[in-house]
């Protein structure tokens, strides 16, 4: 059996041409949502520091502390522009 979480990304705007994928599902042994971006911005060459993104976890914005649980939803949004 895999050790960590099963969890489910989805990939927008900047993060997802990085990734090349739009959402992915992965298993990590990360205990926060920072230590998760640090694992995927590493595997997918994210351009951002985490300091200028929000987490998203289930739906609900998160601090970067917020704890992982096996079969969360994350997603990393970017800063982005419009109107």
């Amino acid at each position: 059996m895999p050790a960590g979480k099963n969890l489910r990304m989805h990939y927008y705007a900047a993060l997802r041409e990085a990734a090349g994928l739009s959402e992915e599902a992965l298993n990590s042994a990360a205990a926060t949502a920072a230590e998760l971006y640090d694992e995927v911005a590493l595997r997918h060459g994210f351009p951002f520091d985490r300091s200028i993104l929000r987490v998203v976890l289930n739906d609900a914005i998160v601090p970067w502390t917020a704890e992982l649980r096996d079969g969360d939803t994350v997603v990393f949004l970017a800063p982005f522009a419009g109107g």
